[in-house]
C-alpha cells in the first residue's frame, strides 16, 4: 500500500512499519539498499484515508497522521509523539567501543519509551548488478517503527526488511583464544596443549597481527600485511594442520588499509591484474571490481586454502572510500560474508560494527577496551541494548584490551594492569555473554591464562571456561532461535516483560536465551572472601539459582551478595537447559544432558538440520515428569533433576 501526495510518498509496509521518502523530483525509490533489502511485506489491516491535505492511518493500537512535509504525530498503544518532540530511545549500539573506559553514548535503536522509533535510511542503493549506486539529490527516506512496547514484534519485522540473523556455525559459541602476541609456532602449540592438559577447552584460536610481516621497509606500515611472518611460523600449513587436529578453527587479524604493499609476496600477481607498473602500492578499495578479485582470490583464497576458517577484520580508518557517502567497513563485511559463503560452510567474520544492517555479518568486535571496572560495569548494557538495534552478537575483549589510562598511540607494547578479580568477573560475564572471547593487548602482563592468576582465582577460571563449552547445546539452540525467529541470545528484560517498569530499571540484568536471566557482578566485592553486592528485578514466578538450586519468588527487587566462584544467573520455574561434556564442539555431539527444574516448561533443541529434540517438563500429585522425543529418533540422552526435594523425576514410557 503507497499513497503520494506532492513530493511525498507512504508506503505501509505493515500496520506499525511505514516508509517516508521525500523527493524533490517525483521519482521515489524502490531499488533494495544497504539497509532495506526486501520491502515486500503481506498486505496490511489498516484503514487509511486523506483529510485535510494530511494521511490518516489506523490499525490496531495505532494511530499516525502523516503532513505534507512528512510531519507526524503518533498515537501507540496509549502512548504519543509529535514531530519536534524528543524521543528517548529504550536501547541502541555504537560502532566501537576503542578507548572506551565506561559508558559511552549509544546509536537509537528503533525503540522508544513514547512508541516510536525514527531511523533515517541514507546508505547506498544496490544495482541489478550487486554493485552499490549513490542515492538522487534531494531525496530523504525514512522508516517509522510504531511498536510501542511490541519489541519483538518491532524485531521480527526490522529482520523482515533487512535480513534475517544468519546462523552461526557452532564452533563459534565456544571459547575463543586471542591474544595481540608475537608468537612462534612452538608458543602456540605448547599454550593449546597445556590448555588442553588442563582441561580448559577453546574452539577458536585466533592469530592477531604477528602472523604476517610486521618488521617491513622504511615508508611502508607493518600493520597491513597478506605475508606469513616465517621468522615466527617458519612451516604455516603445518601449524594450521596442527591447530585443526586440536580440534580448533582458525581466525587471522586483517588490517586492509594500506593496500597491496611492495613487499608482499603475491604483490607481482596483484599488480597484473591492477595494470600497475611502477612498484607503488596499490591501494585497498573494494569498489573496484578487479581489485576485489585480486583481494580475495590473490590474498585470502590461498591462506584459506591453507586452513584459515574464517577473518578477523580489523578497520581502524574511518569511513571515508571512493565513493561518496559509502563506508568501506560496511563493505568490506559485505564481501567478506559473502565470500566466506561460496564453500558451501556457514559463513563468518569477526568485525567491527558498521551500522544499521549489520547483523546480517555477524559477529561484532567491540573494540579495544580500557581494562577498568567502569569498562566491564558498561559492558552487559551495552550487549543487551544492542537488541533494540537488532545486533545480537556482540564479541568483547574479554578481560578488557589495555591497562588503565592507555590509548591508541601506545598500543605498540605497553604495561598493562592485571586485577585478579577484575579479570575473573569479567570472564563470567563472557561466559554468559554472546561470544566468549579472550583478548588482550601486546603486554607481558595482559595475558589471560588461568594460570597467570592466583590458585583459587585460576581454578574458577577453568570451571567457567569449562561451562561455556557444557552450555554449547543450549548456546546452538538459542543460535537456531534467534536465526528463525528473531530473538537475539541476550536482550533487555522488558523485551520479554514490556509492562513491568521494573524491567527498564536494571540496564544490566538480561535474559540470556530463553530459560535463563543473568546478573553479572561488575564491582569489586568486598571483604576477606571478596563477596560482591548486586542488585536486580526478578520476574514474576519462581526462579531457581543456576549454580545453588536456592528457590526465589519473583516480582521482586533482590539485593544478593555474590562469593567469587558465581554470579546471578537464574533458572525459570520448569526450565530445561541441554548441556554436554566441554571437549566437544562438533555438531552432534555422543550425550546431551537434560538439566530440568520443576514446574512447567518446554524446550526446543537444536543441533543441526539432523537432530531436533522436543522436551516438556510438567508436575502432578504423583511426582515431576519429562518427556523428551528426538527426531531422528534413537538419540541417548541422560535426564538429570537438580533440585532438591521429595518429589521424583520419571521418563514417561515411550520417551
Amino acid at each position: 500500500m503507497e499513497y503520494r501526495f506532492g513530493n511525498c510518498r507512504v508506503s505501509v509496509l505493515t500496520e506499525r512499519l511505514l516508509r517516508l521518502e521525500y523527493d524533490e523530483s517525483r521519482v521515489f525509490e524502490d531499488r533494495p539498499s544497504q539497509f532495506a533489502l526486501d520491502r515486500r511485506f503481506p498486505e496490511p489491516c489498516c484503514s487509511v484515508e486523506f483529510r485535510g491535505g494530511r494521511l490518516d492511518l489506523r490499525s490496531d493500537g495505532c494511530h499516525v497522521i502523516i503532513g505534507g512535509g512528512l510531519e507526524l504525530e503518533t498515537f501507540t498503544d496509549g502512548l504519543s509523539w509529535s514531530s519536534g518532540q524528543e524521543l528517548h530511545y529504550l536501547g541502541g549500539t555504537a560502532r566501537t567501543l576503542d578507548n572506551a573506559d565506561g559508558a559511552i553514548g549509544l546509536e537509537p535503536g528503533i525503540f522508544s519509551r513514547e512508541g516510536v522509533g525514527l531511523l533515517s535510511d541514507d546508505s547506498l542503493l544496490f544495482g541489478a548488478d550487486g554493485e552499490l549506486r549513490p542515492r538522487r539529490p534531494g531525496t530523504r527516506d525514512i522508516y517509522l517503527f510504531l511498536y510501542g512496547r511490541q519489541f519483538e514484534r518491532g524485531l521480527r519485522d526490522l529482520y523482515r526488511l533487512s535480513g534475517r540473523p544468519p546462523l552461526l556455525p557452532r564452533f563459534a559459541l565456544g571459547n575463543w583464544w586471542s591474544r595481540f602476541w608475537p608468537y612462534t609456532t612452538e608458543e602456540y602449540l605448547a599454550l593449546m596443549e597445556r590448555f588442553d592438559a588442563e582441561g580448559t577447552p577453546f574452539s577458536v584460536a585466533v592469530l592477531d597481527m604477528d602472523w604476517h610481516l610486521t618488521r617491513v621497509p622504511e615508508g611502508y606500515s607493518g600493520w597491513t600485511g597478506y605475508t606469513w611472518n616465517r621468522e615466527l611460523i617458519p612451516e604455516p600449513d603445518k601449524l594450521l594442520a596442527r591447530l585443526h587436529g586440536m580440534g580448533l578453527h582458525v581466525s587471522l587479524n586483517l588490517h586492509p588499509a594500506e593496500g597491496v604493499q611492495p613487499f608482499e609476496e603475491r604483490y607481482g600477481e596483484v599488480a597484473e591484474i591492477m595494470g600497475v607498473t611502477g612498484g607503488e602500492t596499490i591501494p585497498f578499495d573494494l569498489n573496484d571490481r578487479r581489485f576485489r578479485r585480486a583481494y580475495f582470490e590473490l590474498l585470502l583464497h590461498p591462506l584459506e586454502d591453507m586452513g584459515v576458517d574464517f577473518w578477523w577484520i580489523d578497520w581502524q580508518q574511518g569511513t571515508r572510500s571512493t565513493v561518496e557517502g559509502l563506508d568501506p567497513l560496511w563493505l568490506l563485511n559485505h564481501w567478506h560474508f559473502l565470500d566466506a559463503a561460496r564453500r558451501g560452510r556457514r559463513p563468518l567474520i569477526l568485525s567491527r560494527y558498521a551500522g544499521a544492517g549489520s547483523h546480517r555479518y555477524p559477529v561484532g568486535f567491540s573494540g579495544d577496551t580500557i581494562a577498568s571496572w567502569a569498562s566491564l560495569d558498561f559492558q552487559p548494557r551495552f550487549t543487551a541494548a544492542a537488541a533494540d538495534m537488532g545486533f545480537g552478537w556482540w564479541s568483547h575483549d574479554i578481560g578488557g584490551h589495555m591497562g588503565d589510562g592507555l590509548r591508541d598511540e601506545e598500543l605498540a607494547c605497553h604495561r598493562g594492569e592485571r586485577d585478579d578479580e577484575l579479570y575473573l568477573r569479567w570472564l563470567q560475564f563472557g561466559v554468559f555473554s554472546p561470544i566468549c572471547r579472550l583478548h588482550s593487548t601486546c603486554s607481558p602482563d595482559a595475558g589471560k591464562e588461568p594460570w597467570r592468576y592466583s590458585p583459587e582465582i585460576a581454578e574458577i577460571m577453568r570451571r567457567f571456561l569449562a561451562l561455556r563449552h557444557r552450555l554449547l547445546p543450549y548456546l546452538h539452540s538459542m543460535n537456531w532461535r534467534s536465526h528463525l525467529e528473531g530473538i537475539p541470545l541476550v536482550r533487555p528484560l522488558y523485551h520479554a516483560w514490556p509492562d513491568r517498569p521494573e524491567a527498564y530499571e536494571y540496564p544490566n540484568v538480561y535474559e540470556f536465551g530463553s530459560q535463563l536471566i543473568v546478573a553479572p557482578v561488575t564491582a569489586p566485592g568486598a571483604g576477606e572472601k571478596r563477596a560482591a553486592e548486586v542488585r536486580l528485578w526478578l520476574p514474576e514466578g519462581l526462579w531457581y539459582d543456576f549454580f545453588t538450586d536456592e528457590v526465589y519468588e519473583g516480582g521482586r527487587r533482590l539485593t544478593l551478595r555474590c562469593p567469587l566462584e558465581r554470579i546471578p544467573v537464574f533458572v525459570r520455574s520448569g526450565g530445561i537447559v541441554p548441556m554436554q561434556e566441554p571437549d566437544c564442539t562438533e555438531d552432534l555431539p555422543e550425550r546431551i544432558t537434560l538439566h530440568v527444574w520443576p514446574g512447567q516448561g518446554r524446550f526446543r533443541l537444536c543441533e543441526g538440520e539432523e537432530l531436533c529434540l522436543e522436551a516438556a517438563i510438567y508436575q502432578n500429585e504423583s511426582g515431576v515428569y519429562i518427556k523428551a522425543r528426538s527426531s531422528p529418533p534413537g538419540r541417548k540422552y541422560i535426564i538429570i533433576r537438580h533440585t532438591s526435594g521429595k518429589t521424583t523425576l520419571k521418563c514417561e514410557e515411550g520417551y
